[in-house]
């Protein structure tokens, strides 16, 4: 097996929870390439990496735009045309719309698709060719995970908006899974069951404010480093993660 440091990693949709967590785990073994619209989602991540050791770059890039991606991959080739695709993380969380379905306008109600169902599929194009390129030199399985949430599993009221987008998401990365599985390449999907515990959320009363009623964004990227780290012989293709005391 080829060592990892000639390999890459990639997360789309970066800010102050998951995706930072899972961009700086990540680089603890690979250089990382970290895509968000607002370079302000990203640059805080990039020199945090950059100043323990890692290497790391950002990428202004709307997923729902099939020029804008394809303009983030040519520089991604640009910047690591030596090395391969070892993991390549959705973390996509755009098309969040709560808002009763008679009051929706048609541009409200795509935008959940828009971010979680055109976007993936733009994303998951450019990426699956890299990642089978790296099927047979990879020191673990190439992976492809996807975050989802309470909508990927269940349409709440006001949420057909995120909802339909987020099963689109879950359905196309089922498919995914079935068709590159038995290629070599790991396709997880995560359902995030709750509320993040990050700056913005630190007013919520989740969960009536105990203690761990909130999911640690650093527990959700130890867990896409095992799904990453899974042997061919043991591939999960879909996990849920909760706070203990969260109702499901």
């Amino acid at each position: 097996m080829a060592a990892a440091n000639n390999f890459f990693s990639i997360v789309a949709g970066v800010g102050a929870g998951t995706g930072r967590s899972v961009a700086i785990k990540f680089a603890k073994t690979y250089p990382v390439v970290l895509l968000a619209r607002n370079p302000t989602n990203y640059e805080s991540i990039v020199q945090e990496i950059k100043s323990s050791g890692g290497h790391a770059i950002g990428i202004s890039t709307d997923v729902a735009s099939e020029s804008s991606v394809k303009n983030a991959f040519a520089e991604i080739q640009k910047e690591f045309g030596g090395k391969k695709l070892a993991a390549a993380v959705y973390n996509v969380g755009g098309g969040f719309v709560r808002k009763p379905f008679l009051e929706l306008s048609l541009a409200e109600y795509q935008a959940g698709y828009e971010a979680n169902g055109k976007g993936f599929f733009l994303f998951a194009q450019a990426t699956l060719p890299l990642l089978l390129d790296a099927v047979s030199s990879s020191p673990h399985p190439p992976s492809l995970i996807i975050t989802g949430a309470t909508a990927s599993l269940r349409g709440s009221a006001t949420m057909s908006s995120f909802a339909s987008g987020k099963f689109a998401l879950r359905a196309t990365g089922q498919s995914l899974a079935r068709e590159f599985g038995p290629k070599g390449i790991h396709v997880a999907h995560v359902i995030i069951d709750g509320v993040i515990d990050i700056p913005r959320t630190k007013s919520y009363n989740v969960n009536g404010g105990v203690e761990d009623g909130k999911i640690n964004s650093d527990a959700i990227a130890d867990t896409y480093w095992h799904l990453h780290t899974q042997p061919r012989s043991h591939f999960t293709q879909e996990l849920d993660c909760r706070p203990y005391v969260e109702k499901f």
